[in-house]
């Protein structure tokens, strides 16, 4: 039996969809990194019960940190992004956590950027308060162990690719490294939405671009770049023929950054069938439905896209474009 919500909420389903193609299904990804990165601050004495804890989040985090303090008897401070939307304001409200959206903008740096700049001041006026860190703080990684373990009692032996959007690098990034820790032979690919800088595609412009979480216009440290092997950048209207295909063919109503990383891992799939093939689905579809479910109709048939293959970043080009990593001419931490 679980003590809490928290614990319950984080576990993962892990779904055989086809010979050699799982998903990792998660109800709310973050709340693994949030619970193990509070729990380890805790135990380290940098934070005790009662304590404010504070970051930027544009939805997943802040329910997932909201989470963990609640677990823990923290209090919770977060910096949102527009794209909290109403049922998340009125769960962090009720669970009470002090929530403050920046001003709405259709630039992504001028967003993020206007975020951090708020919890900067923040912490100036309540130094004891601490930031989280989410996008910088290797912290966040301690929680996928578990999931790791999970993944390689479960996953047939053999090679395997991992498939997900990149975000803040922490899942992607810690499944893959404790996987590799393992002894397991493992493949990382990463997705990305075109206008990110974390994989050098900022100079391609998404005018549709609304995938929450999964790119970045300012650096993010816990992205460990030496950790991929290959990277998609897929454009809203792809993103969305994903999780269209994934719900139909599925029943797996999840979010935009799943349906990019269920379109990628297919094609990967279709290139080299000769291992096994898991895709992360971070959170559910329900932030997306009006946004793009409800244009379901538009969606194209996965089976029939393929993306443009680059080996520089000029190269880039919307709606999907794919390369090996490093491109020999991107920009690298």
């Amino acid at each position: 039996m679980h003590e809490h919500i928290a614990e319950a909420v984080k576990e993962p389903d892990l779904i055989a969809l086809e010979v050699g193609l799982a998903c990792l299904r998660f109800e709310t990804m973050k709340v693994y990194s949030a619970l193990g990165a509070v729990r380890h601050l805790l135990e380290t004495g940098q934070v005790e019960p009662g304590d404010t804890l504070v970051d930027s989040s544009s939805g997943i985090y802040a329910h997932a940190l909201a989470l963990a303090c609640h677990r823990y008897g923290m209090k919770c401070h977060i910096v949102g992004s527009t794209t909290v939307d109403r049922t998340l304001r009125v769960q962090l409200d009720i669970l009470g956590v002090t929530l403050e959206q920046v001003r709405p903008s259709k630039d992504l740096r001028l967003d993020q950027e206007a975020r951090v700049r708020r919890v900067a001041e923040i912490l100036a006026e309540n130094p004891s308060h601490h930031w989280m860190r989410q996008y910088h703080d290797s912290i966040h990684y301690h929680g996928y162990r578990e999931v790791a373990e999970t993944v390689g009692h479960e996953m047939p032996d053999g090679p395997l690719t991992v498939v997900g959007g990149v975000g803040s690098g922490a899942s992607t990034g810690a499944l893959a490294t404790y996987l590799r820790e393992a002894g397991r032979d493992v493949s990382l690919v990463g997705v990305q939405p075109f206008g990110s800088v974390t994989f050098g595609s900022e100079k391609v412009a998404d005018p549709d671009m609304i995938i929450a979480g999964i790119g970045s216009a300012i650096e993010f440290r816990n992205v460990r770049h030496d950790l991929y092997d290959r990277v998609h950048w897929v454009d809203f209207g792809h993103a969305r023929s994903g999780a269209v295909g994934l719900l139909r063919s599925t029943g797996i109503f999840a979010g935009l950054s799943s349906g990019a990383a269920y379109l990628a891992a297919q094609w990967e799939r279709r290139r080299d069938p000769s291992c096994g093939y898991l895709f992360i689905a971070a959170d559910t579809g329900h932030r997306y439905a009006e946004s793009a479910f409800a244009r379901y109709a538009d969606a194209e048939d996965v089976e029939l896209l393929k993306p443009h293959e680059v080996a520089s970043p000029d190269e880039l080009r919307l709606p999907w474009s794919t390369g090996a990593w490093p491109l020999p001419r991107a920009t690298r931490d």
